[in-house]
């Protein structure tokens, strides 16, 4: 249990809610800001700005998956206020007190260590990033059934990159009947590619197999769906671009030769915002236990 566990949850989207129901459940007591247009009530949580909370009694800070912009602002679609995390704020927090966040950025990464506290970047754990694979690939299935013309069964599919979302996806769409083709350079993501019962060729040689290809779903963070690969991709092709903005992918490009390509990063909370909710708040609840643990010695 997180009796008397101070949490200040801040910002987000639908995913939030099953993690502030989580820790509602858990028994934490719960400030919620950015949530001023909120209707739905939980128990121990009260909607507070900046202003009205004591940053000297939060032991735990939570930050949606998007983390923060460039500005220092949080995205939360349950306010039309901005909601600004300010380096002074969080210097006044406990000194032992944890920021937990989707993704990071130079910013936030600079706010945290002047600050002294302890930043966790949910989405670099590997059973976070397995457990969301799921809806990143049954919504990759949705966008490409949505966008092209043609059956997924026969279909060839590229998929660069066979980390823990592109292991999934290039799975999913081999189960569905496609001819899935793996890019990756690493020597044991090659023999997985084998042990998967899948072609696998490098970076350098997707320009050369992008001619056959009628759909392309890029998860390297990396600017390799270049124009020399959308030069020999046919027209009808699609791009799926699953990495993290800006992508992998010269959209530009792609526009002028007229090859439909979309950036599709955080999917699992646009077609599946309960699920991915409910696999974040597991992950999260068992870390803010621990820790809570560790603060009070173990009782």
């Amino acid at each position: 249990m997180l009796t008397d566990m101070h949490v200040a949850v801040i910002g987000g989207d639908a995913r939030q809610l099953e993690i502030i129901r989580k820790l509602s459940e858990h028994d934490a007591q719960l400030s919620l800001v950015g949530f001023d247009q909120l209707d739905d009530g939980f128990v121990g949580a009260n909607k507070r700005t900046f202003d009205t909370i004591d940053p000297s009694t939060v032991d735990a800070i939570i930050l949606p998956v998007s983390g923060m912009n460039d500005n220092g602002e949080i995205e939360s679609i349950f306010s039309g206020e901005k909601t600004v995390l300010t380096e002074d704020w969080l210097k006044e927090t406990k000194d032992n007190t944890v920021v937990y966040t989707g993704i990071s950025n130079e910013r936030l990464k600079i706010m945290v260590n002047e600050s002294g506290r302890k930043l966790v970047e949910l989405m670099e754990r590997d059973d976070v990033a397995i457990y969301n694979s799921v809806p990143t690939a049954e919504g990759t299935v949705m966008m490409v059934i949505q966008n092209t013309e043609i059956t997924i069964h026969n279909a060839n599919v590229i998929v660069t990159g066979l980390g823990r979302v592109g292991m999934t996806v290039a799975r999913t769409f081999q189960n569905l009947g496609a001819n899935v083709e793996l890019i990756a350079n690493e020597p044991n993501l090659k023999a997985r590619a084998f042990e998967m019962g899948m072609k696998c060729s490098t970076v350098n040689d997707l320009f050369s197999r992008a001619e056959s290809a009628d759909v392309v779903i890029n998860t390297i963070p990396a600017p390799i769906i270049s124009p020399k690969v959308l030069q020999r991709m046919p027209l009808h092709a699609l791009v799926v671009d699953l990495a993290s903005k800006p992508g992998g992918t010269d959209f530009r490009y792609a526009e002028k030769r007229g090859i439909k390509a979309l950036l599709a990063p955080g999917l699992p909370g646009i077609v599946a915002p309960k699920t991915a909710g409910e696999i974040i708040a597991s992950v999260l609840s068992n870390l803010l236990q621990e820790q809570w643990d560790v603060e009070r010695g173990g009782k």
